[in-house]
């Protein structure tokens, strides 16, 4: 059960940082995942009076409200159109419509959930938190760290020549996914690797939190160049590093192969448009075939 001691609709952010550096205080997003929870808050921030719920678009980025509604965001053309539809299918299984009107952004970032369809297709964007007192943050790095006592601000989103995909598993329609996978190729990679990148792939739900990895201009160049069997067993050969697990939803050795599986079509999706199908691609083995016996 959700316990709030005193709730306060603050007047500026310098007040809600104030407020948010007790340990039993709360920042309220939608509440849609906080009221689940059993929790005791002294004191619950509401950020809803400070227009943090509008997305702003410029020629060089989109500024993202933390209030912003995945609705909104969902529904918002410019980031629709600039993704090509890669944030809208991110975000359509999340429960309903109704929910999404109430969940926030900044909640959906700020809890760096692991089953978070929002975190993982943002980091495969190239995006940054801003925090009152920490100032602009890499999303991986926020992803990674947090920032406990500080306070959301916005996302912002840097518009970059380049291409998008989104893919996930469930087990029912609007369940947490059993595997989640965003995939950006194109340009302005920045590599720390001394190796020339040439795009991202982002694993969600493994279950652990998000994380991204670089795909290698060559290696990418290889893909491209290779036959559909091959690049089955390329993309296969990737998401073989990614660590996983087993949960209620799937075992291990289940989400190991789904891994494989989503960031082939990602790829052929990203690179060819579609849903994966063009350049000679088929479809690939089915996800269901022996489910059962992966299963946790």
């Amino acid at each position: 059960m959700l316990k709030i001691k005193e709730y306060v609709k603050v007047k500026d952010l310098e007040e809600a940082y104030l407020l948010n550096q007790k340990k039993t205080a709360c920042v309220l997003g939608g509440m849609v995942w906080l009221k689940m929870g059993n929790r005791n808050i002294s004191t619950a921030i509401d950020l809803s009076g400070l227009d943090l719920d509008m997305i702003e678009e410029t020629e060089e980025e989109f500024r993202i409200g933390a209030m912003t509604s995945l609705r909104t965001l969902e529904t918002h053309k410019g980031l629709d159109g600039y993704t090509q539809g890669a944030v809208k299918e991110s975000l359509r299984h999340i429960v309903g419509v109704q929910f999404r009107n109430c969940a926030t952004v900044g909640g959906s970032i700020f809890g760096r959930y692991g089953f978070s369809d929002v975190l993982t297709m943002f980091l495969a964007l190239d995006s940054w938190v801003e925090l009152y007192h920490g100032g602009l943050v890499p999303m991986e790095r926020f992803a990674a760290e947090g920032a406990e006592n500080d306070i959301l601000v916005r996302v912002i989103v840097k518009k970059e020549k380049r291409r998008y995909a989104y893919l996930s598993h469930r087990n029912t329609k609007t369940d947490f996914p059993v595997m989640a996978c965003a995939v950006a190729v194109g340009e302005g990679w920045r590599s720390g690797e001394g190796e020339r990148a040439a795009g991202r792939a982002v694993f969600g739900a493994t279950p652990a939190r998000a994380r991204s990895y670089e795909l290698p201009a060559e290696w990418l160049e290889r893909f491209q160049a290779s036959g559909e069997e091959a690049r089955k067993v390329l993309a296969a050969e990737l998401a073989s590093v990614v660590p996983t697990g087993s949960n209620i939803r799937a075992g291990k050795e289940f989400r190991s192969h789904l891994a494989g599986i989503l960031l082939y079509r990602g790829l052929m999706e990203a690179l060819y448009g579609g849903s994966g199908q063009a350049a000679g691609a088929g479809a690939p083995a089915c996800l269901t075939e022996e489910k059962e016996g992966q299963r946790a």
